[in-house]
């Protein structure tokens, strides 16, 4: 599972025209499942970003988390963070979870958030074409790969 976690001073999601998720100051993930994904995964994941310091304190050091801040979340579900560019220009997506995993894993990663946030997290639509709109605020761009996590 892989995560792209930029922190934003503001951020929305579009789907054919209607505005789908909208927050203030907090963070946009990007995810991206893949078979190998377990719940382990996401417990970890979830709570590393409901928990990264990344916001300033008063002294301007990132030293604050998303929770710290009383920060929103925007989730949306990205394959092609598995993309392949090992061959040719076209990327490969083949290390991406079908929908029939995804799908759950995705659902589950929103609710365990949502548990480690302590509130309500929004999201963008599983599949859709979606336009994502944000300011990243630093701009302060964190990857992260649950293989990497030990």
């Amino acid at each position: 599972m892989k995560a792209v976690i930029q922190r934003v001073s503001e951020a929305s999601v579009t789907i054919e025209g209607r505005k789908v998720a909208d927050i203030r100051k907090g963070l946009l993930v990007l995810i991206g499942i893949e078979d190998a994904s377990t719940t382990e995964d996401i417990q970890w994941l979830t709570s590393k970003i409901a928990n990264l310091r990344i916001f300033g304190d008063e002294n301007g050091v990132m030293n604050l988390s998303v929770k710290d801040i009383d920060g929103e979340i925007i989730v949306v579900s990205q394959f092609t963070l598995h993309a392949s560019t090992k061959k040719g220009n076209r990327p490969s997506y083949i290390k991406a979870s079908k929908p029939d995993i995804a799908i759950p894993l995705y659902e589950s990663f929103v609710k365990q958030m949502e548990a480690d946030l302590g509130k309500k997290v929004q999201t963008g639509e599983f599949g859709a074409d979606m336009k994502v709109a944000l300011i990243n605020d630093g701009p302060v761009t964190i990857i992260i790969d649950t293989k990497n996590k030990e």
